[in-house]
């Protein structure tokens, strides 16, 4: 029996609108629920009720259970992801403006000044992030703006290196000669023949580092290094909830449930757009 690559085609292509289709659904949970939780009927997620402690998931009145201190779990990991994404997404779009700016005058420029970015990219990368935010919390103190810099200021070097990639193609392109020999200046070639090639490349590449920079989040919170309780994050809240896992796994469990959905669901959304993107080129 002889198969047609047509007949394989049909379900591969499902499979590849699937993911996609279950990533966005994940992430959009996550993200409308977040959004819409001030305007929710849970109670406040930063009020102590030391009669309610410890309440198992579906008691009255709260879905998820309870803290050690009474406060509804659903209501602050839903505040916690909101302010959880707030930093990510403004850490990642620190991350990619510099990157896509250093890596496409690496890649423009050549010579010194792209030697120059591929060191300063070695040095960045050689540096452990944990032992840089420690030096710094240690220096400037744990606040909002210090985290979103510091987690922002060192993730521009994986855009970089695609920028500069990508650059390194564009500049040997016809039209980039043709918009040289009109007296175009390097800034307005970068800006307006450059970027606008770069975007698709960096718009997939931002959604697969988003969940290493939630991760990353995450992680400072657990340690606590991230933002301090009582204020809810998805890391704080796991840090919180651990000493209690015997007697209260939901404080552990659901927290960790939101940070994986986030996590899948962006993996799956940038690998259906990886594969979107290649199937276009071919």
């Amino acid at each position: 029996m002889i198969f047609t690559g047509r007949k394989h085609s049909r379900p591969a292509r499902r499979r590849f609108h699937g993911d996609g289709v279950v990533g966005g659904v994940l992430i959009a949970v996550v993200i409308i629920g977040a959004l819409l939780a001030p305007w929710l009927p849970f109670p406040d997620p930063l009020t102590n009720n030391l009669v309610a402690m410890f309440q198992p998931p579906g008691s009255e009145g709260h879905w998820l259970g309870t803290d050690q201190l009474g406060r509804d779990l659903l209501a602050r990991i839903l505040s916690g992801a909101r302010l959880s994404l707030f930093v990510v997404l403004v850490a990642a779009a620190i991350a990619a403006v510099i990157g896509t700016l250093l890596g496409m005058m690496a890649g423009y420029l050549g010579g010194w000044v792209d030697a120059l970015i591929m060191r300063l990219m070695d040095i960045q990368l050689a540096v452990p992030f944990i032992l840089l935010i420690l030096l710094v919390m240690a220096l400037f103190g744990t606040t909002l703006t210090n985290i979103i810099v510091i987690m922002g200021v060192t993730s521009w070097a994986i855009y970089a290196r695609v920028a500069r990639a990508k650059t390194l193609e564009i500049r040997e392109l016809e039209y980039i000669d043709a918009v040289k020999a009109m007296g175009f200046s390097t800034p307005r070639i970068l800006l307006r023949h450059v970027l606008p090639n770069l975007a698709t490349p960096l718009v997939v590449l931002l959604t697969l580092d988003i969940p290493r920079l939630i991760v990353l989040e995450a992680s400072i919170g657990f340690l606590g290094m991230g933002i301090q309780p009582p204020t809810p994050t998805l890391g704080n809240l796991i840090g919180e909830g651990r000493s209690y896992m015997l007697l209260a796994q939901w404080l552990v469990f659901w927290p960790g449930v939101v940070i994986a959905m986030l996590v899948i669901g962006c993996n799956l959304l940038g690998d259906h757009l990886l594969r979107k993107t290649h199937t276009r080129l071919d």
